[in-house]
């Protein structure tokens, strides 16, 4: 397999709930008109807490500074794995649990923190520009790298690292098992035509800056479930859109113009975490993903500012449940 560096260096940042309204104008900037941006990386997720913002560092030019706006420190680095042109099938798992035991586990265990971000079309792994001596010793057995340079891809070979663990400068640790929040609404993995963006725009812009959950206050216990979750996420992308929205949400848009996979499966939702998670903690993407590639079970994970999301197939769910509840009694 192909392991691509793609050509962007990202910010993560987070915009709380109340000062959205700082931050309309160049949202809607990036979303409909990135032509006067030039940012081709962009991915908007608004949660409970607030929404994060993933952007490249065009894009991050037109968010001004403010107490509103959250950033974290690193320069992050977007990764993807090109199965040499060969595509799953449908009885094989798809999303982050394709690259678990490849990708994800190997870094873990070099203590390199990931930030994931799963679309329709593809996942991106991030991880911090400092780390990359350590990623690319860490997994160039196992992948031909290359890293986009130019619209061209190079090939990037370790140089300079006698010993991952010493250059990462990280000491071993035992990961922490994060409790859970399951809430009850399905959820839609779904694309659109870059071109039909502007037919859906009004709804768009009302889903995003304008909805609200009557869940969304609910102080719930994140071990137990809850009725709902507001969770949407868009991204744009390399001129692919890709949307994550529950089945309510959903019913807002033209059933003609977003598209899923031909199955049109639904996904329940496992957020990790009872407190904020920390950037610098690694394996959290590891211990989710690890069980279900182990159970051949299909998930996207999608990274926020504050906690992280996995999608589950519902058909598979339960199952998912069973060998998470076995991972923690190892």
């Amino acid at each position: 397999m192909d392991l691509h560096i793609l050509d962007h260096r990202l910010r993560v940042t987070s915009i709380s709930k109340n000062g959205l309204v700082n931050f309309t104008h160049p949202l809607i900037k990036l979303i409909f008109l990135r032509n006067r941006t030039r940012c081709k990386f962009f991915s908007l997720t608004e949660t409970p807490e607030n929404y994060t913002v993933v952007l490249d560092e065009e894009g991050f030019k037109e968010l001004h500074p403010s107490e509103h706006l959250k950033v974290e420190s690193s320069i992050w680095l977007p990764l993807n794995v090109v199965s040499n042109g060969n595509s799953s099938s449908s009885s094989q798992a798809v999303g982050v649990t394709k690259i678990a035991k490849s990708v994800i586990a190997p870094l873990a265990q070099q203590h390199v923190s990931v930030f994931m971000l799963s679309t329709y079309q593809t996942d991106f792994i991030l991880v911090r520009e400092k780390d990359l001596s350590v990623v690319i010793s860490t997994l160039e057995e196992e992948f031909n790298i290359y890293k986009e340079v130019g619209g061209e891809s190079v090939p990037m070979h370790c140089q300079d690292v006698s010993n991952g663990l010493q250059k990462n400068g990280k000491e071993a640790m035992q990961p922490t098992v994060h409790p859970v929040l399951i809430p009850q609404n399905q959820f839609c993995v779904m694309s659109l035509d870059p071109d039909t963006l502007p037919s859906i725009a009004t709804t768009l812009i009302d889903v995003l800056f304008y909805s609200n959950s009557p869940k969304e206050d609910a102080q719930s216990s994140p071990s137990q479930d809850v009725d709902c979750i507001k969770f949407f996420s868009f991204s744009l992308i390399d001129g692919y859109i890709s949307l994550v929205m529950d089945t309510e949400a959903q019913r807002q848009f033209p059933a003609d113009l977003l598209f899923t996979s031909s199955s049109g499966e639904l996904w329940r939702m496992v957020r990790i975490g009872g407190q904020p998670l920390g950037f610098d903690e690694c394996g959290i993407v590891a211990q989710i993903s690890q069980p279900l590639a182990d159970s051949d079970i299909s998930a996207y994970y999608i990274s926020t500012f504050s906690f992280d999301h996995a999608l589950v197939s519902s058909a598979s769910f339960f199952s998912s449940l069973q060998s998470r509840h076995k991972e923690k009694q190892v």
